[in-house]
């Protein structure tokens, strides 16, 4: 397409590839249900958790995949996922009364991140494992649990602050979990309300891509899991939470291009590849490159399965050298994952209609105005860069079917707001969009489909469906609509 193009083609599995070749399907979605839509796929949530399950039966391990609830709000998806053996991960009320009323029974659901005492009273009536932030929250719990005369209730102990011997590896500070040189007052704290609880296990919460700081945390969590083990506690179980990622992009050398362009941009020594002369954390400082770049690693050939694979295999320096994976084995603990984004890889798209395009001056890029806000698909605020797929109208096809040459564009969204940018960067297109034409964005289930869409300027969010193949034809429902209980070639 020419050396001035720079294409972030998505990768796009079977099922989310058959469903962009739907031309004819998508725009009936769409004209029926409105732009913006949200389409879910959840069988492909259930194939993704069979990944997991087989680096589980690789190293021989035992334990629980819990899905991350907050990734996505989608109550198709998390009924599926309730139609298999997986656990989830809920943080706040709500979502564990989803859980609840998606299918999920207590024991397969664990309550981490902030509590108010609601959502702690919920979590200790029903039953679920309380993942324990620190001795405050735990004091709290106790206090529930005895005011209330509830059984005792299952709690991991959250920790964080690792740190290593030898070569020192630098691990990001975290809100989440108590710093593991606290141990010692966290374990009598249990001690203490014995009566109220019973630990089963410890767990940390990293927000990095890091294998070297994630192998340092689980490392330090079965040193932890010793120390309990001396005072007569007996947890068995290893949460190392999520952040498996996931691989955005077709081609790893479009990333690789796009961001030494990027750079060249940035220091002056090419044309601007975004609106403003955003770097995306990247900045000129008299000839001199400064800053980080801002942006997810939209390549990740080892991401999801592939990436708790590697993490378990990594040597651990403090115990013996020997990999993790055998440490966890050798003990008989349980592993705990909490995937999200990973989870969500290849399961939704989002679809926005095409409402103006024009070209503000001769030979600048064109202005395309999409019937969607910035925040109903929120790539950018996660710091992922991937092309739209356009779905014209007519069915006349792409650019390379129709001859027509690639264009440069700018893609806003539909409130009076200057900010309201779907993509800061210019965005090449195989072809000129026209009103009509569909713009989607593959793979935004994780986190970029619901999780900051609001109703800003009472314009809608939203709606959302699920879909399904039957034989040669795709199927549909309003997510809330959808149940697994049909058999083949039923619908819904």
């Amino acid at each position: 397409m020419g050396g001035r193009h720079l294409h972030l083609a998505p990768r796009l599995g079977p099922r989310l590839g058959s469903l962009l070749d739907s031309a004819g399907f998508l725009h009936m979605l769409t004209d029926a249900l409105g732009s913006p839509l949200n389409v879910v796929v959840p069988d492909q949530i259930a194939e993704n958790l069979e990944r997991f399950r087989s680096v589980y039966r690789k190293h021989h391990l035992s334990g629980q995949v819990f899905y991350a609830h907050k990734s996505n709000r989608s109550s198709a998806l998390l009924r599926r996922l309730a139609a298999t053996d997986a656990g989830v991960d809920v943080a706040s009320l709500g979502e564990l009364q989803h859980a609840l009323g998606a299918g999920f029974t207590p024991d397969r659901i664990t309550a981490t991140g902030p509590k108010n005492p609601e959502f702690l009273w919920l979590a200790a009536r029903t039953g679920v494992t309380v993942s324990v932030d620190g001795e405050s929250e735990l004091d709290q719990l106790a206090a529930l649990v005895r005011a209330h005369k509830l059984s005792p209730v299952r709690i991991l102990l959250r920790l964080s602050g690792f740190e290593t011997s030898g070569v020192k590896v630098l691990s990001r500070p975290s809100r989440f979990g108590t710093p593991v040189r606290e141990l010692d007052a966290l374990l009598k704290a249990v001690d203490r309300h014995a009566d109220a609880v019973e630990l089963t296990g410890v767990a940390y919460h990293l927000d990095t891509t890091s294998v070297a700081e994630k192998a340092t945390a689980l490392e330090g969590c079965l040193q932890a899991l010793e120390e309990c083990r001396s005072r007569g506690l007996r947890p068995r179980a290893v949460d190392i939470g999520g952040g498996f990622g996931v691989d955005y992009l077709a081609h790893g050398e479009q990333w690789e291009r796009y961001t030494t362009e990027l750079t060249a941009a940035v220091l002056g020594r090419r044309t601007p590849l975004t609106r403003g002369g955003h770097g995306y954390g990247l900045r000129n400082e008299a000839g001199t490159l400064r800053g980080a770049l801002g942006l997810y690693p939209a390549h990740r050939p080892v991401a999801g399965a592939r990436y708790l694979d590697e993490l378990l295999s990594q040597p651990a320096a403090s115990l013996g050298g020997r990999p993790l994976a055998a440490l966890l084995l050798e003990h008989l603990h349980d592993l705990y994952t909490e995937p999200g984004r990973a989870l969500l890889d290849q399961c939704g798209i989002t679809v926005a209609k095409v409402l103006e395009v024009r070209s503000p001056d001769t030979g600048a890029e064109l202005l395309v105005r999409l019937a969607l806000k910035a925040n109903d698909v929120a790539l950018e605020e996660h710091g992922v860069l991937m092309d739209p797929v356009v779905i014209p109208r007519n069915g006349t096809g792409t650019g390379a079917d129709t001859g027509q040459e690639p264009v440069a564009v700018h893609l806003f969204g539909s409130l009076c707001l200057e900010t309201d940018m779907i993509t800061r960067r210019t965005v090449f297109l195989p072809r000129r969009p026209a009103p009509g034409d569909l713009m989607v964005f593959a793979n935004t289930a994780g986190y970029a489909m619901d999780f900051h869409a609001t109703r800003a300027q009472l314009q809608p969010v939203a709606r959302q469906a699920a879909v399904w193949r039957d034989g040669d034809a795709w199927r549909w429902c309003l997510d809330d609509q959808y149940w697994p209980i049909t058999l083949p070639g039923e619908p819904h």
